[in-house]
């Protein structure tokens, strides 16, 4: 049954119901939030409601991985070629928006302010480069992987092998920084060592993506978008209806900036969050080159590009690509207005009058993420793990009243921590781990794929075994993903940077290695042999 076309996830009975099955998933997956929260108002404890929120979506993943699993060469690679555009839109902006994003994005922009939205920027912008330059151009020269066309196109296999280096180089850092991101959610939403959860996220991974390849990684992204959509706007919209009595955070972000002024002024904060280049590093030329970066970026990612492998048709893939904008635009036009409703928050929190010694009292989520991990919150130049602490490190300094300077959130906890920090019930906090967690999975299961069928196809069946039977060629891809798998899981036990910084990185390496090629590759007849 697995290995037909027709019966499994992926095959012309199941895409031909794709609306009714994934609304019926949604229609669960809500049912599955008030039923956590109906446990959470009888008293069950908010580490058995982490455990069961994360545990039920992994289990889903895992469900349609396994459903999804093939011996097909073109079901493994390319899904079948048969991604309607909606679906393919949905599963592109999961596999996009990975940890960075639903993490790393609002939280930027709540330590940098309006320096932040070169990011927001920047990767929105890059999709306009990937539907006018590359995406459509791809899918019609048809092949399995980007090393694959520049092959073809620059001749030979010394362009091949540059391309799977510049691939590896570039996936690899991005993966790091997604496993980094589902090791900080385990950690603190299981109660379990940082060097574990990253294992323990890495297991969640492979069995999205190791059965099935491309077919299962589409098909779980889908389930994943849903998840990381919903838990990202209810805390947005809950803080803008307690804030602003209207539920339409976008709308009232402007009034969450002016209060965010006022209590800055009011605080005697210097550097406002509304003014422009007022961070180290990020004058005019410096932020107009960070945003250019990132569109490049954007546009020479394998791990996206090879979505659009996916689609029935150029069309389709064009298509495609105004869908993936779209389920991005959703999520990145929320985050400014989550960050500045988060800082209006915390500015508010300080305003309370927060002292070292009440701090359990009126912010006990700070002490509960620096116990996590004690680079996470730091009071007075200190980590902030309990009250002792806290009232010595601030003694030292003759602090009795804490000011918004004397506390250091680090921007990879900001909306994880948001729902605490806003008073929300935990079962929020729940569905912003499992959200978290979605956007890090499907990230990463894209960019293992990436990686693995590069070195599987491109290496080993192209340039070393050219009569490798099926088996053995799908089999080496799947010892490959777990053997990178693995060996990223570590590297991001060592905690290299913060997640942003990571991704800018992968960013970067795309940009310089992959876009002129793809693109002079796409558009000069003359990058040919």
């Amino acid at each position: 049954m697995a290995n037909t076309t027709s019966t499994t996830a992926g095959g012309g009975d199941f895409t031909s119901n794709l609306g009714r099955i994934y609304g019926i998933y949604t229609g669960g997956f809500i049912a599955f939030i008030i039923l956590m929260a109906v446990l959470s108002a009888m008293g069950v404890e908010n580490v058995v409601i982490g455990y069961l929120f994360m545990g039920f979506t992994i289990v889903i993943y895992a469900v349609i991985g396994i459903l999804s699993r093939t011996m097909h060469v073109g079901e493994y690679y390319v899904a079948g070629r048969r991604v309607p555009a909606l679906y393919n839109g949905m599963a592109t902006g999961a596999d996009w928006m990975s940890a960075a994003s639903f993490i790393g994005m609002a939280g930027s922009l709540y330590l940098l302010g309006y320096d932040g939205l070169g990011f927001v920027l920047g990767w929105t912008g890059g999709y306009v480069l990937v539907a006018i330059l590359v995406a459509p151009y791809l899918r019609k020269f048809g092949a399995y992987t980007v090393p694959d066309f520049l092959s073809a196109r620059y001749g030979g296999n010394l362009a091949r092998f540059i391309g799977v280096i510049v691939l590896f180089s570039c996936s690899f850092t991005y993966v790091v920084a997604q496993i980094f991101g589902t090791g900080l959610i385990s950690a603190r939403f299981l109660g379990i060592d940082f060097n574990v959860a990253v294992y323990v996220g890495l297991a969640g991974i492979l069995v999205c993506s190791m059965l099935g390849g491309m077919r299962a990684v589409t098909w779980t992204q889908v389930a994943q978008y849903i998840v990381l959509i919903i838990a990202y706007l209810i805390p947005a919209i809950w803080m803008s209806t307690v804030k602003t009595g209207i539920p339409i955070p976008q709308l009232m972000q402007g009034q969450a900036l002016a209060n965010i002024t006022a209590l800055e002024t009011a605080q005697g904060i210097a550097i406002h969050h509304i003014t422009p280049f007022a961070h180290g590093g990020y004058d005019a030329k410096n932020y107009f080159l960070l945003i250019l970066c990132l569109m490049v970026g954007t546009a020479s990612l394998p791990h996206v590009l090879m979505r659009y492998f996916t689609t029935p048709s150029v069309r389709e893939a064009r298509v495609s690509v105004a869908w993936s904008l779209l389920f991005i635009f959703i999520l990145y036009f929320t985050a400014p207005a989550y960050a500045a409703f988060a800082k209006w928050t915390m500015l508010d929190l300080v305003a309370s009058g927060l002292t070292p010694e009440n701090i359990a009292e009126k912010a006990g989520w700070m002490m509960r993420w620096a116990a996590a991990d004690n680079t996470l919150v730091q009071i007075c130049g200190k980590a902030a793990t309990d009250t002792a602490a806290i009232v010595a490190a601030c003694g030292e300094k003759g602090v009795t009243a804490l000011s918004f300077a004397d506390i250091n959130l680090n921007a990879d906890m900001i909306v994880l921590a948001t729902p605490e920090m806003a008073g929300m019930p935990y079962v929020i906090s729940g569905l912003v781990a499992a959200g978290g967690l979605a956007a890090a999975l499907s990230t990463a299961d894209g960019l293992l794929l990436a990686i693995a069928n590069a070195l599987s196809h491109d290496i080993y069946y192209k340039m070393i075994d050219q009569n490798a039977p099926t088996s053995r060629r799908l089999i080496v891809s799947r010892i490959l993903l777990v053997m990178v798998a693995v060996l990223a899981a570590y590297v991001a036990s060592t905690k290299p940077s913060d997640i942003l910084s990571m991704v800018s990185w992968a960013f970067s390496l795309a940009a310089g290695g992959l876009f002129p090629a793809l693109v002079l590759g796409v558009w000069w007849k003359r990058a040919n042999t």
